[in-house]
C-alpha cells in the first residue's frame, strides 16, 4: 500500500526552541509558537516547522503573551480639539521595545475629548490601545476639581458608544489640599465615578490621596470601592498599607484593611509613577504575602525618563524584590486581562491574536531606584528581544528573524531607482 506524503503546516511564523511562559494555560516548558493569519495556531514542543514560511529561533529566550499595562497616559494632544495631557506618551514609542502589546489610558480624556483621543492617537496606534474615561468631562487637569464637570452619566456614555475600546471609569487628583466646602466635599469624585461604573457596569480605577479622618483610605477600599475596582499607586508613600512606620519600625506587617479590602475583591494596581511607588511600602508587603494584582507604570514625561523608564524596568523591580519570574509574567499578563475584562488578552490560547513578547532574563546583580530616590540592590533584569503585535514582528533590535547581511536577500542589494 502506497504511504501518504507528510504535509508540513504552512505556518507564517513559527518561535522555535524559547521557553514558554503562558500562565492562562499553565504552561511553563520549552516549546514552539506557531503562528498563522496574526492569530496563536499552535503551542506545541517540536513542532514540524517544514512548511513554514519564517522560522524565528528564540532558544535561551522566554516567549510570554504580549504584556498589558493598565496605567499610562498616552494622550498629549493639546489645542482646539481637547487639552488632553501634555507630559503624555507616544504609545508605539514606548510599548514594543518592553514587551508591551496593550497600553491602557488612565483617564487622560473625559468625555468632552474622548472622540478626539480616538481619531488621533488610538486609531493611528499599532499598539493596541484601551482607555479608562476619566469621570471629569473636560478631561485631566483643572476638571477634575470642579464636581460640576463630575458627570456620571456622560461618561457612562462615552463608555456606551465605544464598548471596545473603553474598559472603565476613572477618578483621580480630587481636592487634595484645599479646605472642603459645600461644593467640594471630600468623596464627590469617588462617589460619582462609581456612579458611572455601575452605570456602565464597567470598573472604576482610583487615583487617591486621604485626607482623614473625613476622606480615609480605609474608608475607601472598605466602603466605598467595589468587587473589581482598582486602587492604582498602591505602594505611594501616603497610603497606611503597614501597620508601623518610619525607619526605626520592627517587623512591619500588612495591615489589616488591606486584606479585607482584598477578600471583598478589592484590586491593587502598582502604577509606579514619577511619584507614587516606595521600597518602604513594596518590600514588606510582598515579604508579608501581599503583592500588587497587577504591575503597571503611570507612563509619562515625567517617569519615563525617572524611575520608571518602561513596564519592564518596573516589572524588573519585582523581579528584584523577590517575585519568582513566573509571578511577574502572571501580573502582566493574565491579572490586568482580568482586571479590564478583556481575558482574550495576556494568553498564548490557540486561535487568539498573536501579540508575543520575546524576553530575556538576565542574572546577576542589578539596581534599581524608587520614587524616594532610594536603591534596592537584587537580582534579575528582564529585557525584551522581540515582540510580535498580532502576528507581525514590531520589535526586533538585534535582528533575531533577519538573515546576516552577507546572505540578504537580492532586494537587500539593488540600488532603487530614483526615475519617475
Amino acid at each position: 500500500m502506497e504511504e501518504k506524503a507528510v504535509i508540513s503546516e504552512p505556518y507564517d511564523l513559527v518561535l522555535r526552541g524559547g521557553h514558554v511562559i503562558d500562565p492562562a494555560n499553565g504552561r511553563d516548558e520549552l516549546a514552539d509558537v506557531a503562528i498563522n493569519g496574526g492569530k496563536i495556531a499552535r503551542v506545541a514542543p517540536s513542532l514540524d516547522t517544514g512548511g513554514a514560511k519564517q522560522v524565528v529561533d528564540v532558544s535561551g529566550l522566554y516567549v510570554t503573551p504580549g504584556l498589558i499595562d493598565i496605567h499610562v497616559h498616552v494622550y498629549p494632544f493639546r489645542g482646539p480639539g481637547g487639552p488632553g495631557f501634555q507630559a503624555s506618551v507616544i504609545p508605539d514609542a514606548h510599548s514594543f521595545r518592553a514587551g508591551v502589546t496593550t497600553f491602557v489610558d488612565a483617564g487622560t480624556a473625559g468625555a468632552e475629548h474622548f472622540a478626539d483621543f480616538k481619531e488621533r492617537w488610538i486609531d493611528t496606534a499599532r499598539t493596541r490601545v484601551l482607555a479608562f474615561v476619566n469621570i471629569a468631562a473636560g478631561s485631566m487637569g483643572d476638571a477634575e476639581q470642579d464636581p460640576s464637570q463630575l458627570d456620571p452619566q456622560r461618561a457612562a456614555d462615552v463608555a456606551a458608544a465605544y464598548p471596545d475600546l473603553v474598559v472603565g471609569i476613572k477618578t483621580a487628583h480630587y481636592w487634595t489640599r484645599q479646605p472642603w466646602d459645600d461644593v467640594h466635599t471630600p468623596w464627590v469624585s469617588v462617589e460619582r465615578a462609581v456612579s458611572a461604573g455601575e452605570r456602565c457596569d464597567r470598573p472604576v480605577m482610583v487615583d487617591f490621596w486621604p485626607r482623614p479622618p473625613e476622606r480615609s483610605y480605609e474608608d475607601l477600599i472598605l466602603k466605598h470601592m467595589r468587587p473589581g475596582d482598582i486602587h492604582t499607586h498602591v505602594f505611594a508613600q501616603q497610603f497606611p498599607i503597614l501597620t508601623a512606620e518610619g525607619r526605626d519600625r520592627t517587623a512591619p506587617r500588612v495591615a489589616e484593611h488591606m486584606w479585607q479590602a482584598r477578600e471583598r475583591g478589592v484590586l491593587f494596581d502598582l502604577g509606579h509613577g514619577g511619584a507614587s511607588f516606595w521600597f518602604r511600602n513594596a518590600v514588606p508587603a510582598l515579604q508579608n504575602g501581599f503583592p500588587p494584582d497587577s504591575i503597571s507604570t503611570d507612563l509619562h514625561m515625567g517617569s519615563v525618563n525617572a524611575a520608571v523608564l518602561n513596564t519592564l524596568h518596573t516589572a524588573s523591580k519585582c523581579l528584584a524584590m523577590g517575585m519568582p519570574l513566573q509571578e511577574v509574567i502572571y501580573r502582566c499578563t493574565v491579572t490586568p486581562a482580568r482586571a479590564i475584562r478583556r481575558p482574550e488578552l495576556g494568553t498564548l490560547s490557540e486561535g487568539v491574536e498573536a501579540d508575543v513578547a520575546v524576553l530575556r532574563h538576565l542574572q546577576g546583580p542589578f539596581s534599581y531606584t524608587d520614587c524616594g530616590r532610594a536603591r534596592l540592590d537584587g537580582q534579575g533584569k528582564l529585557e525584551c528581544a522581540l515582540t510580535l503585535r498580532a502576528g507581525q514582528i514590531v520589535w526586533d533590535p538585534a535582528g533575531l528573524s533577519m538573515p546576516s547581511w552577507e546572505e540578504a536577500p537580492e532586494r537587500y542589494w539593488r540600488l532603487p531607482s530614483l526615475q519617475q
